[in-house]
């Protein structure tokens, strides 16, 4: 059973009230629960992306140090929004390290060796899943007329595809 679906099948139901926001309770349950996986992604990809950045290595090692200390401050800067969002919809979110782990999609790196180049392909192919996994949910949200969630979501969708567009271009250059 994909890990995805093995979580879903696990998860306990997650605490939810009534917020005033015109969502109806199946809207915010199916909302909350994507918001939940992309905030563990996220985070994982935060840390992926810190990871990288304290062991890169090479001649252009303080190009790509400087590139993926801006990326993981962007993606960093995203989590507090994503949980939020599921705060002022009446869900609940993560609570912590274990539950990230229950959530996420993307895989931890924990290579003790890993070239420059397999670093950036990895970070350029998570990124582009997440970017898939905001669409998913963005769909969720047109489905229940959340356009508030949608909207940010847009925006997390730009930056992706700009941390995508300079990994792809670094990467085609390697």
């Amino acid at each position: 059973m994909p890990k995805e679906a093995a979580t879903q099948a696990h998860e306990k139901p997650q605490s939810m009230h009534e917020i005033p926001t015109g969502l109806n309770r199946e809207g915010v349950a199916e909302i909350t629960a994507a918001l939940r996986r992309l905030l563990a992604d996220t985070f994982t990809l935060y840390l992926k992306t810190k990871n990288f950045h304290w062991h890169m290595t090479g001649k252009h090692f303080r190009d790509y140090h400087l590139l993926l200390d801006e990326h993981s401050d962007q993606i960093f800067a995203m989590t507090d929004d994503i949980a939020e969002r599921a705060r002022k919809i009446g869900g609940a979110t993560l609570h912590s390290i274990s539950d990230i782990s229950r959530h996420q999609r993307l895989k931890d790196n924990n290579d003790e060796s890993i070239s420059p180049k397999e670093m950036l392909t990895e970070l350029n192919a998570d990124n582009q899943a997440l970017t898939r996994y905001f669409r998913s949910t963005h769909e969720a949200c047109e489905k229940y007329g959340d356009v508030a969630t949608a909207s940010l979501i847009e925006v997390w969708i730009d930056q992706t595809e700009r941390r995508t567009w300079f990994l792809s271009e670094i990467v085609h250059g390697l």
